[in-house]
């Protein structure tokens, strides 16, 4: 997978004057995959470089469904079209779009437990806005949580690193994530639902407060899946106090789970009792996934944006992260009966 070109690589200004915009683009840092900058000031407008690793056609499905959530009423990015109507322009590097911004701030960690009820009860109503969507997805389907393949994926990576700097310490840690995918106990056959399908905290708008959650964004990646997979992606990201960088501190805080989780299902569709028991054992899934794959990625340097300013050898800051999904992992297990018993109390 193509990770994003060097910065000086990226005419912004160019791109937005397709818009017929004149304005200085600001940079957002921040995003993994894509690039991101604010338009305006104060914004207006966010012009985004679109990751090869997404087709085109996903901004007919962004379209499509962003015009049925604010017919639900719901807060939500709209797309730009350019004054021909064009609802992206490609390039040599990729494409390019232009949406509305949505005044708020973005977290990469939550303050507390009244920010994630905020953040679960939005996506709830997300997810049952969601479940009223008729229409016809275009973009081909990226199966991004198919967790035997990426540990099929991640085997593989390790058996050709060899010379890699990195891959006595990738194949070790390696070891333990495929071991533990092993001894994983839950279900993968499960019901699909149109979902987000990336849901970090980052992705999800607050108020200048930080005490109302707005709307997700960066709807790249929509896609049907189980719940499971969806919340586990959103806990994962949500209740680990430390974030990604920090393995040593690594863990699932069950006060953020339980307030995300309560809120979730108050505000979500029905959920039958098969999906309700897939959901812990989802939350362990995604981690040991997500470890997976930074560990695959630090001896291929393939996919995930590193800080090369913090971890000038290529994979380091990947390993690191594999790490701390790994720690989150073991917590996760340990407090399974817990979190189990706040989802049977919530759905009640």
């Amino acid at each position: 997978m193509p990770l994003p070109p060097p910065a000086e690589a990226f005419d912004p200004a160019a791109a937005l004057a397709c818009w017929a915009r004149r304005e200085v683009p600001r940079p957002v840092d921040g995003g993994l995959i894509n690039r991101t900058w604010t338009v305006g000031e104060p914004p207006s407008a966010v012009l985004q470089w679109v990751n090869p690793i997404f087709d085109p056609s996903i901004h007919l499905d962004l379209e499509s469904v962003t015009r049925h959530l604010a017919g639900a009423g719901l807060t939500t990015p709209r797309l730009v079209p350019t004054p021909e109507g064009r609802l992206w322009i490609a390039n040599a590097e990729g494409c390019w779009r232009l949406t509305t911004y949505v005044a708020g701030r973005t977290f990469h960690r939550l303050a507390g437990a009244a920010q994630a009820a905020a953040a679960g009860a939005l996506v709830g109503r997300f997810h049952a806005a969601l479940a009223g969507w008729r229409g016809e997805l275009h973009a081909p389907p990226r199966r991004i949580h198919d967790t035997p393949a990426r540990m099929v994926v991640l085997g593989d990576a390790l058996a050709a690193c060899d010379g890699h700097p990195l891959a006595a310490a990738a194949r070790a840690v390696g070891a333990e994530v495929l071991a533990a995918w092993e001894g994983w106990e839950g279900e993968l056959d499960l019901p699909a639902h149109l979902c987000h399908g990336d849901l970090k905290i980052s992705n999800v708008r607050f108020d200048a407060a930080g005490r109302r959650a707005l709307c997700l964004i960066d709807l790249d990646t929509l896609e049907p899946m189980p719940y499971a997979s969806e919340l586990g992606d959103a806990w994962r990201s949500w209740c680990n106090p430390a974030g990604e960088d920090h393995p040593e501190e690594s863990r699932l805080d069950l006060e953020l789970f339980a307030a995300a989780a309560r809120a979730w299902l108050a505000a979500a569709p029905p959920l039958s009792e098969r999906e309700l028991a897939s959901l812990v054992p989802g939350l362990e899934r995604i981690v040991l996934e997500l470890a997976a794959r930074f560990t695959a990625d630090a001896v291929r340097n393939s996919y995930f944006h590193e800080d090369r300013r913090r971890f000038p050898q290529p994979g380091a800051h990947n390993l690191l992260r594999a790490r701390g999904q790994l720690q989150l992992a073991r917590s996760a297990r340990t407090q399974r009966a817990a979190c189990a018993a706040i989802i049977r109390e919530a759905a009640g």
